[in-house]
């Protein structure tokens, strides 16, 4: 199949997580639904839904505050202003997002985000619309930005999109805080933002130090689906120098100081197809979470009242190209009994950044990626209570199979990303350790056969086990499972009514741990949600 169908859908994706849809679980649908799929979709279908849980709210009576209430039509950003909530006080147990959202008609997907003080409290993604249309709503812990919410703001909020004749869908949204009186909730004490220039003052007090990061590929081009560029030297419509390794960096003062995996999400149409998404997003779409990096070994350095240079750079992206955004916050903690808090970076080992893809020519092409890369950085903090040693070592890689024929009427990725993570304090107290081990996998393949039936089968999935220790004896462990399978066929270069679509879909959720357990699943035929089952 020619790369420029796989561009025409996936085009929309523009501009612009941490927890989930919010509709409740429904109970589990009786064998009677089943029997209402359709032959084929139709003209709409059943509302977006995903697996993940909604964000647990605690007992008490809440305060609402609206953020945003827009419209979007073009790349004309919402702007408003942010006053705290009365009657809620600004100690708060929790805050929460919700995102509720509208659109009919013809649309792609497109890119989103709210900021609040500059602040980017939620990154998103939409669903692609019925012509009868559709509803949704998102749902995320924003607790951690509290600091930020305790004073007035101004927001900013934009999902670029484009109406014409031919792409009808208006953007409506609506976009809420809830706020939990009650026992302030141990977050940052800081919430700071970078300048247009990436410099960064913390205060000189701070004893802990973490960056996040909403690292994703976009804009309509090749970024947004880096995981299938290949080498110049292989014939194929995108190409990367290296090939598809990506890996975000953090530098401070030019000094590497976190790397990381980029997520390979899949906007909702994505992988040419967006059949396979109209109920059931592929994992993080809705709620694009953020990358941390612990900077907390560089505090020494960085307490000492200068400015500092604070970048993010994106390893594999051709130079000059562009299609990737990154905007940093940085969460602060800082010593209440300290003026000043001092320190030294101790220990920076970089490993040697492999990466290498190989090219097979024949009658399927194929290339073939490894890649992997460590870093570890240590650091202390003299504190009020103590000296705080931080040590972070984090581990990449990354192994892929690309196929695909001559024209590219078949185009398969296997593909898995690891990204582990240790942090370690040592201070007063019992040396405590967490260890997180990330791994992404994505395995498809898209086919245009005949009477220009393009089918594409594709399974991803999202997986984390999280594990914490004090002295070496495990006090917690968690583990997350998030699995998307779906399959989808229909007729290209056609009006939409003449497609002939068929699909399914499917997603199960499940979190494991010393916290309890979570699991469920649904399924969609043709558009119709034919199960949702909780087995927890």
């Amino acid at each position: 199949m020619k790369r420029r169908i796989i561009m025409s859908m996936l085009a929309g994706a523009t501009l612009l997580a941490s927890t989930l849809l919010g509709a409740a679980p429904a109970p589990a649908l009786s064998a009677d639904a089943v029997a209402d799929v359709p032959a084929e979709f139709g003209s709409d279908w059943h509302d977006p839904v995903t697996a993940a849980p909604p964000v647990t709210r605690p007992a008490g009576r809440p305060c609402h505050v609206t953020l945003a209430e827009a419209r979007f039509r073009d790349f004309t950003p919402y702007k408003g202003t942010y006053t705290p909530p009365g009657g809620c006080g600004d100690d708060w147990s929790k805050v929460v997002l919700r995102l509720d959202g509208k659109v009919k008609g013809r649309q792609f997907d497109r890119l989103g985000y709210v900021h609040v003080g500059g602040v980017e409290i939620f990154r998103t993604s939409t669903p692609q619309p019925s012509p009868d249309g559709i509803e949704w709503s998102v749902e995320k812990d924003v607790t951690r930005y509290s600091d930020t919410f305790r004073r007035a703001q101004d927001v900013e909020m934009l999902i670029g999109n484009v109406v014409d004749d031919t792409y009808t869908g208006i953007i409506d949204v609506k976009v809420t805080l809830t706020f939990y009186a009650g026992h302030r909730a141990a977050t940052p004490d800081r919430v700071l933002t970078l300048g247009g220039d990436a410099i960064l003052t913390t205060p000189r007090n701070s004893e802990r130090i973490v960056a996040e990061v909403y690292a994703t590929g976009s804009g309509g081009g090749c970024e947004e689906y880096w995981y299938l560029t290949v080498p110049a030297t292989a014939p194929y419509s995108c190409k990367a120098d290296e090939g598809p390794y990506r890996e975000v960096q953090i530098k401070v003062d030019g000094q590497l100081a976190g790397i990381a995996a980029p997520f390979p999400t899949v906007w909702t149409g994505g992988w040419s197809n967006p059949f396979l998404w109209y109920v059931v997003p592929g994992p993080r779409a809705f709620d694009i979470k953020p990358i941390e990096y612990d900077l907390t070994p560089f505090a020494g350095l960085l307490n000492d009242g200068r400015p500092h240079r604070v970048e993010v750079s994106v390893v594999g992206v051709p130079e000059g190209q562009s299609g990737w955004s990154a905007p940093v916050n940085v969460l602060v903690w800082q010593d209440a009994r300290s003026a000043h808090v001092g320190g030294k970076l101790t220990a920076h080992r970089n490993g040697a950044l492999a990466d290498t893809s190989t090219y097979t020519p024949g009658s399927e092409h194929r290339v073939d990626t490894e890649g992997d890369h460590r870093l570890t950085v240590a650091g202390y903090v003299d504190t009020s209570h103590g000296r705080v040693t931080t040590t972070v070592t984090r581990a990449l890689a990354n192994s892929s199979v690309h196929r695909w024929t001559d024209g590219e009427t078949t185009d398969a990725l296997d593909a898995v990303w690891t990204d582990e993570e240790s942090v370690t304090v040592d201070g007063r107290g019992p040396a405590r350790t967490t260890r997180t081990q990330r791994t992404y996998t994505m395995d498809g393949t898209t086919t245009l056969g005949a009477a220009d039936r393009l089918r594409t089968e594709l399974t991803l999935g999202d997986r984390a086990v999280v594990t914490e220790s004090r002295d070496g004896r495990r006090t917690a462990w968690r583990r997350l499972d998030d699995t998307y399978a779906g399959d989808a066929t229909y007729t290209v270069n056609v009006p939409r009514d003449q497609r002939h679509a068929v699909g399914t879909s499917s997603e199960r959720y499940r979190i494991r741990g010393s916290g309890g357990c979570y699991d469920r699943t649904l399924a969609t035929a043709q558009g119709v949600l034919t199960e949702d089952r909780r087995a927890c």
